[in-house]
C-alpha cells in the first residue's frame, strides 16, 4: 500500500487575495456561522434566511464592499441551483414514484422475508441503505417505521435492536452517497468528480454501516428496552405493487450508470473513443438521473398499474416538498462563496501548510464543529466544503473526492436537541431524551469517527 502525501498545499496563484487580516477574516467567518447558528437554533429563523444574513455578516465583519457581498451571493446561488438543484428535483421525483408505487415497501418485505431471526438486523440495515440511496433521510424513516415496529414485535426484540440498524444505513446514504444534497453540494464545492465519489463513498459506507447498525445496535438495545407500538399494524396487501427484482434493477439504474462513466473515464483515455463519449452522456447525473425517473414511470408506475393521472399526481407532489431544502442548498451555495471571496481559504491553506495538518482531518473537524453547532448535517456540509474549497489545488480527483467523505462523515456527527432528526427519531421510537443520547446520537457518532477512520485507510490505497 501506498501512503499519500495527503497536505493542505501552500497558497498559490489558484487562491483568492485576503481582503483583510488573518485574525479578521477568521472573526469574519466565525461571525458569520455564530449568527446562522444563533439564528436558526434559538429564534428558529428559516435556514434559507439565516443563510442570507450569515453571509451579510461575514462581508461586514471582512469589510467588504456589500454590493460585492450581494453579487458573491446570488451569482452562486444561481449557479447552484442550475447544478445541484436539478439533481435534488429528479431524486425527488424518482423517490415519490419508489413510494407510491409501493416499490419501497416491496424491497422491505422481500428482505425481510427471507431473514432469520439473528439476520433480521443486517437485513434491516441493507434495507435502511437500499431506502436511503434515493431517498431524503426523513422520507426514508417515514416509510420504515411500518416495518420496522412489525420486525421488533415478530423477532420480540427492542425496537432499538432493529430500528439502530435501519436508521444506520438511511444516515450513511445521507452523509456519503449522492444524490443528496449534502454530498452533491460538497461535490460541486470542491470540484469533486461525481461518479469516483459515489463508488468511493459505497465502499466507506458498508463497513461504516455495520459497525454503526447490526453490532451497535446489539449493544444499544440491551440498553434500552422499547416494544413495538401497534400503530402500523393496519396494512393494504392487495395493493399492487412492482416486482422485487425490478424495483431493484430501478433504483440502482443511475448508480450503475455514473458509478459506469467513472470506470469507463479510468479504463480508457482516448476522450474521442466512441464508447466513451457514451457514457459520457449517459453517466452525467442529471442525464442518469432523468432516465431513472423516465423508466421508473414504467417500472415502478407500470408495476403498480398506475394510471396516467397517478403518475401526474405522484410526479408533481414530489416537488413542493423540496423547495424549502433546495433554497437552502442555493442559499449555502452563496454563502460559500461569500467566504470564499474574502479570501479566507487562503488564510486557512497558509495556516494548514505550516501545521502540516492532513486535508481529511481538517475538512472532518470543520464539518464536525458546524455541526454540532447548527444541527443540520446539510449546512454542516454545506459551510465545512465551502471553507476547504480553496484548498484543493494540487490534490489528484481521488483525494479530492476522499476529502468530500471526511466532510459528509463528520457532517453526521452526534445528532442532538438541536437536529430535527432527533425529535424525529426520539418521537418515532418513544424514547425520553437521554435514551436517545444513548442511542441515535451515539450511533450518529460511531458513524461519522468510523467513516473517517475508513476514508484515512481509503487514502492509502487510492
Amino acid at each position: 500500500m501506498k501512503s499519500i502525501p495527503f497536505v493542505v498545499p501552500a497558497a498559490g496563484t489558484d487562491l483568492v487575495e485576503p481582503v483583510a487580516d488573518g485574525w479578521q477574516l477568521i472573526l469574519a467567518a466565525l461571525a458569520g456561522i455564530a449568527v446562522i447558528v444563533v439564528l436558526i437554533m434559538w429564534l428558529k429563523v428559516h435556514p434559507f434566511l439565516a443563510l442570507i444574513l450569515g453571509s451579510f455578516t461575514v462581508g461586514l465583519v471582512a469589510w467588504e464592499n456589500v454590493n460585492d457581498v450581494l453579487t458573491s451571493f446570488t451569482t452562486t446561488f444561481g449557479s447552484t441551483m442550475a447544478g445541484v438543484g436539478l439533481l435534488i428535483a429528479l431524486g425527488a421525483m424518482f423517490a415519490k414514484l419508489l413510494a407510491d408505487s409501493g416499490g419501497a415497501d416491496q424491497i422491505v418485505d422481500t428482505i425481510v422475508g427471507h431473514s432469520s431471526a439473528k439476520m433480521l438486523p443486517w437485513a434491516m440495515a441493507l434495507i435502511g441503505a437500499i431506502i436511503g440511496l434515493p431517498m431524503f433521510f426523513e422520507i426514508g424513516l417515514v416509510l420504515l417505521m411500518p416495518v420496522i415496529y412489525l420486525v421488533a414485535r415478530r423477532a420480540q426484540v427492542s425496537l432499538i435492536v432493529v430500528g439502530i440498524p435501519a436508521l444506520a444505513g438511511l444516515s450513511a446514504m445521507h452523509g456519503l452517497v449522492p444524490p443528496h444534497p449534502g454530498p452533491l453540494l460538497a461535490i460541486d464545492n470542491l470540484g469533486a468528480d461525481l461518479g469516483l465519489t459515489l463508488a468511493l463513498g459505497v465502499l466507506v459506507a458498508i463497513p461504516t454501516v455495520i459497525l454503526a447498525g447490526p453490532v451497535f445496535g446489539r449493544i444499544a438495545g440491551g440498553w434500552v428496552q422499547v416494544e413495538a407500538p401497534h400503530t402500523f399494524d393496519s396494512t393494504d396487501d392487495a395493493k399492487n405493487r412492482p416486482s422485487f427484482g425490478i424495483t431493484i434493477l430501478s433504483v440502482l439504474l443511475p448508480v450503475v450508470l455514473m458509478v459506469g462513466k467513472a470506470l469507463v473515464d479510468i479504463f480508457i483515455d482516448d476522450e474521442n473513443d466512441g464508447l466513451r463519449k457514451v457514457w459520457d452522456i449517459l453517466g452525467n447525473p442529471p442525464v442518469a438521473l432523468l432516465i431513472a425517473v423516465v423508466v421508473g414511470i414504467f417500472t415502478l408506475g407500470g408495476g403498480a398499474r398506475f394510471s396516467k393521472e397517478q403518475i401526474q399526481k405522484s410526479l408533481e407532489s414530489s416537488l413542493p416538498p423540496i423547495a424549502g431544502i433546495m433554497l437552502i442548498v442555493g442559499a449555502g451555495g452563496g454563502f460559500k462563496q461569500v467566504l470564499i471571496d474574502t479570501g479566507i481559504g487562503t488564510v486557512l491553506a497558509d495556516w494548514a501548510t505550516d501545521r502540516n495538518i492532513s486535508a481529511v482531518l481538517m475538512a472532518w473537524v470543520l464539518a464536525v464543529l458546524i455541526r454540532l453547532a447548527t444541527g443540520s448535517a446539510t449546512i454542516a456540509t454545506i459551510t465545512a466544503s465551502g471553507l476547504m474549497s480553496s484548498l484543493m489545488g494540487g490534490l489528484s480527483s481521488a483525494e479530492v473526492s476522499l476529502v468530500v467523505l471526511a466532510v459528509g462523515a463528520g457532517s453526521v456527527f452526534f445528532s442532538h436537541v438541536n437536529d430535527a432528526g432527533f425529535w424525529l427519531v426520539k418521537e418515532y421510537f418513544k424514547l425520553d431524551v437521554p435514551q436517545t443520547l444513548k442511542t441515535w446520537s451515539l450511533m450518529e457518532t460511531i458513524l461519522s469517527v468510523s467513516g473517517l477512520v475508513f476514508v484515512l485507510l481509503l487514502g492509502l490505497v487510492v
